[in-house]
């Protein structure tokens, strides 16, 4: 079930759950004023917003533009994240303009409804969105940072966007701008939602998932794309499946060994792809290679096994897996699974239940 965004009350509610919204408000307010992030009084999509400050590590946006009220980034110093070498540093969408950088299009497994879209020269994580196109809207996966009016113009040419979906907080970016200019709704893990960093001041860009699965609709019409929160790097981690194709960000990291191809090679491929080797990874933190749990682990595989896909696409331009991909015999599913017990036994687990999973 997804939800609007709520307003706060001036008191605690009393029931559980809206004990819940209030707190998640409550924090989200109180870490925004510790980071000096304090909103400015007009409206938040003003023709100012080019200046609003973006931290260049993370290419998060922030509600503020001067940079003497701005000195840090919290997504940044948080643990799943972190300062560059050459420390802190924020520019604007205005700055990142003129610097010449632009967005590049490329169509996923010659399946045009699908199209990966990155910034060049790269920009804060240098993630990939996906623009799914389906019969009732265009869907897109995860969000960039760098948005302009050639991007603009080239998404609604192929009818705009009727919906974003948005994996986890290192990719909230500029969501805002792009709700803005394509007038849609932008999907967000409930749990996650103390990690915004601007507000939706007229309350309609966010719409929040609370439950494990949710099935994007589009003027009341299922789209066939569906948000799956698996948690682990967040707890409202999501992956999007879409026509058998699971889109996973870095809620599951792709791994070099996933991506490599022992079908090529001097021996013509005939060994084929090794035993034992991983196509995934499962982290708490990417960057700093901080390990989930097993348990964490094994809730992930509890929501992904019920549903049937055949490739896999990473955060990153070409982090495709597919079945029977790179010498392997086996499908997508199950060099998942493989992969998650390959990290719960070499955690030491030798009888875990998540090993008895087929």
């Amino acid at each position: 079930m997804a939800s609007g965004t709520t307003t706060p009350s001036s008191q605690t509610p009393s029931t559980p759950s809206n004990q819940i919204r209030y707190m998640v408000e409550h924090e989200f307010e109180s870490m925004r004023g510790h980071y000096g992030d304090t909103p400015p009084a007009v409206n938040s999509m003003d023709s100012n917003s080019d200046r609003l400050l973006i931290c260049t590590a993370c290419g998060t946006q922030f509600d503020i533009e001067d940079r003497d009220l701005l000195t840090r980034c919290r997504i940044c110093d948080d643990p799943r994240q972190f300062v560059p070498p050459t420390g802190q540093a924020f520019t604007t969408l205005s700055e990142l303009k003129k610097q010449g950088c632009r967005n590049k299009w490329k169509v996923v497994d010659d399946d045009d409804r699908f199209w990966s879209i990155w910034t060049e020269p790269k920009v804060a994580i240098g993630q990939r969105c996906i623009l799914i196109k389906t019969p009732f809207g265009n869907v897109l996966w995860d969000c960039i940072t760098f948005l302009d009016d050639e991007t603009k113009e080239s998404i609604n040419s192929l009818g705009g966007l009727a919906a974003i979906v948005i994996s986890h907080p290192h990719y909230y970016t500029t969501h805002l701008e792009w709700a803005d200019a394509f007038d849609c709704p932008v999907y967000l893990s409930w749990e996650d939602k103390q990690w915004l960093n601007r507000l939706d001041r007229l309350g309609k860009a966010r719409t929040f998932i609370e439950g494990t699965e949710e099935e994007i609709e589009v003027r009341g019409e299922k789209t066939g794309v569906k948000a799956l929160k698996l948690g682990g790097h967040f707890p409202g981690s999501l992956v999007c499946l879409a026509f058998e194709r699971l889109l996973v960000a870095d809620t599951l990291v792709t791994a070099p060994a996933g991506l490599g191809d022992w079908s090529k090679g001097p021996d013509g491929g005939k060994g084929g792809r090794p035993p034992g080797m991983n196509s995934y990874s499962f982290m708490w933190s990417i960057p700093n290679m901080i390990p989930l749990s097993a348990e964490e682990i094994v809730g992930m595989w509890n929501v992904l096994k019920k549903h049937e896909f055949s490739s896999t696409h990473g955060a990153f331009l070409g982090t495709e897996i597919r079945d029977k991909y790179g010498g392997s015999e086996e499908g997508v599913k199950k060099r998942v699974l493989d992969s998650m017990k390959t990290q719960v036994l070499r955690m030491g687990w030798k009888d875990h239940k998540l090993l008895r999973e087929t």
